[in-house]
């Protein structure tokens, strides 16, 4: 069979009009297009009619030529752009980031990314320099990650970039969570599905959600006997909440990362 298709191959380049395909008939059409076909070679060594139309890769009936005439294009898109400031000012809201698309995917390339991403954020100040956002009682979390991103400069005016503070962590065990926590699979929103009832969680508090007077963070339950309950709710989805009692408070975290929190 194999001598047969060179065979036939050779005789294909030996008779231009049999080797017409996808490049002659200057077809390359997305999703299935009964009308977006040519004479030729097909991949399926048969001669006849034969499609450029995307789908054609599952029906086994492409013409020849397909893949060097309608080479797969991916989706590209550019950098993001910088985070917006939070949808509202002194209460657990969303930011948000986006990115445009440079090239559409063609010929079956990879389809585009998600091109906007949320994540949870508090502002410690109105628009007016007033400070706010610090009289929540449920202790919100992010992950630790986001301590990378936040500035003291930009979220609160009562902490200038010459106050230093080493803040403090916080333990907890955590005692119950909801499901939405576990279901979360959104990039910026995954860390909430290693939040397990049983394990001890380090939650870090550091300006600016530590209050400029107190020097605490909301919810922290540092004046709690260890028996307390505590009510925590995840930054991202409010439907992710549960409670936790206290551990110990110690200088630093410890915790794996996975299993590391700040305050928001």
């Amino acid at each position: 069979m194999r001598i047969l298709w060179m065979a036939l191959c050779a005789l294909a380049r030996l008779w231009p009009g049999a080797q017409a395909g996808c490049a002659e008939a200057g077809r390359c059409c997305p999703g299935r297009d009964p009308a977006c076909f040519a004479r030729g070679w097909r991949l399926d060594r048969v001669y006849g009619t034969c499609f450029c139309d995307q789908t054609c890769r599952l029906t086994g009936d492409c013409c020849f030529d397909y893949d060097r005439a309608c080479p797969a294009r991916p989706c590209f898109v550019g950098e993001w752009s910088p985070w917006s400031g939070c949808a509202d000012q002194c209460k657990p809201t969303t930011r948000v980031r986006r990115r445009s698309v440079q090239q559409e995917p063609q010929n079956g390339g990879a389809p585009c990314p998600p091109l906007e991403e949320r994540a949870g954020c508090l502002e410690y100040s109105t628009p007016q320099g007033q400070g706010c956002g610090h009289s929540y009682v449920p202790a919100f979390i992010t992950t630790s990650a986001f301590n990378k991103e936040r500035t003291r400069q930009a979220t609160s005016p009562h902490w200038s970039t010459h106050t230093e503070d080493a803040g403090y962590c916080m333990e907890f065990k955590t005692e119950s969570l909801t499901p939405h926590c576990a279901l979360e699979n959104r990039p910026l929103t995954r860390w909430m599905q290693y939040l397990r009832e049983g394990y001890t969680v380090c939650v870090d508090c550091q300006p600016p959600a530590m209050n400029s007077v107190s020097l605490r963070c909301s919810g922290d339950g540092l004046d709690s006997d260890g028996n307390q309950t505590l009510h925590w709710q995840a930054i991202g989805n409010p439907r992710c909440q549960g409670t936790w009692k206290k551990v110990r408070r110690v200088d630093q975290c410890s915790c794996p990362a996975v299993h590391s929190f700040i305050f928001i």
